[in-house]
């Protein structure tokens, strides 16, 4: 299992799910220009979306030069390309927001402004078809000669995606029109026959197939197939490797690997083409990832990729807190990916997942402002991580604009005379069913209480299937009426199905009992064993130190302290909170002592909207579990280790793992550095309860030459403590203190009986430095 209440089981109510994913009959998500979001959570967030966050990345797209490169390009100005070469992609993303906002409310204003910014993408375009700011301005004679790094395929993709959008919510053709131009242009260029190559980072692949959909043109569909068929074939073409998960024949693959927004787009890209072709190899092949995904390498956020090294994946369970990665735009791919599973198979067990993502991993990427965000979400911070207006490389921010208003699309799902709910938000639908036209009302406030009113609607009365979603996290069992008159849960695949002959005027009224829940990680989560998270409905909490008289990494939370909620409507826009009783751990001297405090949790997707301060999702259950400063230490293995200073994304708990790293450079392992300090002595020690007699040790430095500002130090020493007294070792006869890379140094000195032993380093000048491991050596 993954970073979810192991009783609760995401997994849980899952019938005939390897047969279902093969139905021809997929289901279709009810357009976003029938869904109007009003009242409630959403309405709140796509309102402060329309006023905010569009105009603050279109302020940004203006000054940073993404809309004048358009201009440039067409020679409707003189000048040169600024910014990256995959900037035209942002713009992109912010006119696919512009057009779900404009579907949920027409805005004269907005729309004329968009409209000028697409007469200079048109101008841009080459009379054949071709659309790339910066190899037509920079490099034109490179054009698709690097596909692995020139994003011009991703690109393209944005823009197919943002031409069908405008077209479906304000009926205007002429973004639609260049799309299918620069569309066919690929289709002349790349296929059987032409050049057999495939992108570098996912995304054309989907919007293929979105454009095969507005258009019923089959060859879009086609050369999307073509684009998946080739991924991994090395018999067909030079593979870009695991990062771009190219390093195998995508209906071999089986678990996750590489940076993970290129994985989502590209499982989306398996997934639509999937549900339309009912390819069983292909449908296997991402059952198999999205198991490997959720249940070994997702946070309980929603997050995903751990490593900002690869901005991805790792090992099974690697999934540490403060230093997670958990990219911004890889929740918004997983949570994209996991509705496209869930449309094809109609299990709420993917719907599950996609509500997890929006409420939690997601929804963190944007300030309650909707003008800061988040690129990196961690789960843990000493207070040092904050949200910005912008990025050099903005993927994020303009993900964001995106997504959050075409909520509508991810609420209600049809299928012949079958409606399943999806996300639960107050929304008016009007749905055409096989038989008849159905208005449906929903009233709820959701995510705060699990109460929900629908009121059904025919255009006429006629017999159909009602599909209300049971989340997994719904441990009691469910109250159902329709009409007053109490009605059966039966759960299967996560939804309880209602059939009858409807009538306008039916109502059904579903209660989901929604308690505070203890969450536990798998035993395999090295980063979260002894702890526990807190998390109600679908809605994961976070405790942050301006609520907690400033600290709130020294708490814990025994098992049997009592949690209640409170919903306090001036707090971040209106919140439930979690309060309760925990323990606030010292170490004022040899002892640990504990106090009685009372806490307060906040959802973790509002965190960082106030002061500055610490954060933490994943509390100890024992005060021995508690993180105190470095110079009070950590427990681990019946060791207490100690530091000097440590990095806030970093980790003293590895230290002691006798796995040999890959590499000084490893940065698929946590690691433990000095960083940001630089020049000067550090140090770490090793205590013991009694003394041991210690004859050896070895360190594995950590140097990330050509990535950070991390050496191995200009010298080193291990002292040992005798009494209140720091003394040096005595090497063995031809020891010396070594600094190789990529390999253990070890020394061997004279046995010392101690309960306390230092390693002491002194970095280079303006560098800091580090330790992967450190194993010390005592005599039986």
């Amino acid at each position: 299992m993954c970073r979810f209440l192991k009783c609760a089981c995401l997994l849980s109510a899952v019938v005939g799910v390897e047969a279902s994913l093969a139905r021809a009959d997929s289901l279709t998500p009810v357009p976003f220009q029938e869904v109007h979001i009003k009242d409630g959570f959403w309405s709140k967030r796509i309102h402060t979306n329309r006023t905010a966050t569009i105009e603050a990345n279109l302020h940004q797209c203006e000054v940073t030069g993404r809309i004048r490169n358009f201009a440039v390009a067409g020679k409707l100005e003189k000048g040169k390309h600024k910014g990256l070469l995959f900037d035209d992609s942002d713009l992109y993303k912010v006119l696919e927001g512009i057009a779900y906002t404009l579907s949920n409310q027409r805005d004269a204003e907005l729309e004329k402004r968009t409209d000028a910014i697409i007469d200079q993408i048109a101008a841009a375009q080459q009379p054949d078809g071709y659309l790339n700011t910066y190899f037509t301005l920079v490099e034109p004679q490179n054009r698709w000669k690097n596909i692995q790094y020139g994003h011009e395929l991703y690109c393209a993709g944005h823009l197919i995606e943002a031409a069908v959008a405008y077209h479906q919510a304000t009926g205007k053709r002429k973004l639609l029109d260049v799309a299918i131009r620069l569309a066919d242009h690929i289709d002349r260029t790349f296929g059987p026959g032409k050049k057999v190559d495939t992108s570098g980072h996912e995304e054309i692949e989907l919007a293929l197939v979105k454009l095969y959909r507005a258009t019923k043109q089959e060859r879009y569909l086609k050369l999307a197939q073509f684009f998946l068929d080739v991924r991994g074939d090395k018999s067909k073409r030079r593979l870009f490797g695991e990062y771009a998960q190219d390093h195998k024949p995508i209906r071999e693959q089986d678990e996750v690997a590489g940076h993970a927004v290129r994985a989502m787009y590209l499982y989306c890209g398996m997934a639509d083409v999937a549900g339309i072709t009912g390819d069983r190899p292909l449908i296997d092949a991402i059952t198999k990832i999205w198991r490997d995904v959720v249940e070994r390498k997702m946070y309980v956020t929603g997050g995903i990729g751990p490593s900002a090294s690869n901005e991805g994946f790792t090992a099974p369970y690697d999934l540490p807190n403060d230093s997670a990665y958990a990219e911004t735009c890889a929740a918004i791919g997983m949570a994209l990916w996991n509705h496209r599973m869930f449309l094809m198979s109609g299990n709420g067990k993917y719907a599950d997942v996609l509500e997890r993502e929006v409420y939690n991993g997601l929804l963190s990427g944007v300030s309650l402002s909707g003008d800061r965000f988040f690129y990196v979400n961690p789960l843990g911070s000493k207070g040092r991580h904050h949200r910005v207006p912008w990025f050099d490389c903005s993927c994020c921010p303009t993900n964001i604009v995106r997504y959050i208003p075409g909520m509508g699309e991810r609420v209600w799902a049809q299928r012949d005379n079958g409606l399943w709910s999806v996300l639960y938000t107050s929304n008016t639908a009007t749905i055409a069913l096989k038989d008849g036209k159905v208005k449906l009302i929903e009233k709820t406030n959701y995510p705060w209480d699990g109460d929900m009113e629908f009121t059904i609607e025919p255009e006429q009365s006629f017999a159909f299937d009602v599909h209300l979603r049971i989340p997994g996290w719904c441990r009691s069992e469910p109250t159902l009426s329709v009409n007053g008159e109490k009605a059966k849960v039966e759960i299967e695949a996560g939804y309880v199905r209602l059939h009858r002959m409807w009538k306008k005027g039916d109502v059904i009224r579903l209660s989901l009992p929604m308690p505070v829940q203890r969450v536990y990680a798998d035993p395999h989560v090295k980063a979260d064993v002894g702890r526990v998270a807190l998390q109600r409905g679908p809605i994961v909490y976070c405790l942050e130190g301006v609520d907690n008289d400033g600290r709130v990494r020294n708490l814990c939370l025994p098992k049997g302290s009592k949690l209640s909620e409170k919903f306090d409507k001036d707090l971040l826009g209106g919140v439930t909170i979690i309060q309760g009783e925990a323990l606030a751990v010292a170490r004022p001297k040899e002892k640990l002592e504990t106090e009685k405090v009372s806490f307060k949790a906040v959802p973790y997707f509002a965190w960082d909207n106030r002061r500055p301060g610490e954060m933490i999702v994943w509390l100890a259950e024992e005060p021995e579990g508690v993180e105190l400063p470095s110079t009070e230490g950590v427990f681990v293995g019946g060791l207490r280790i100690r530091a000097s200073h440590i990095n806030s994304t970093d980790t003293l708990g590895e230290l002691t793992h006798s796995s040999e790293p890959k590499s000084s450079k490893d940065h698929a392992i946590r690691r433990m550095t000095w960083w940001d300090h630089r020049g000067g002595v550090e140090w770490l020690s090793y205590g013991t309860t009694k003394p041991r007699k210690l004859t050896g040790a070895s360190v594995y430095w950590f140097d990330d030459t050509g990535i950070g500002a991390c050496r191995v130090p200009a010298e080193w020493r291990l002292l040992w403590r005798d009494g209140n007294e720091w003394k040096p070792v005595q090497l063995l006869k031809s020891e010396r203190y070594g600094t190789a890379l990529d390999r253990f140094n070890r020394v061997s000195f004279e046995p010392v009986t101690t309960s306390e032993l230092r390693l002491e380093v002194k970095l280079q000048s303006g560098f800091s430095g580090g330790v992967l491991r450190w194993l010390v050596t005592e005599e039986k």
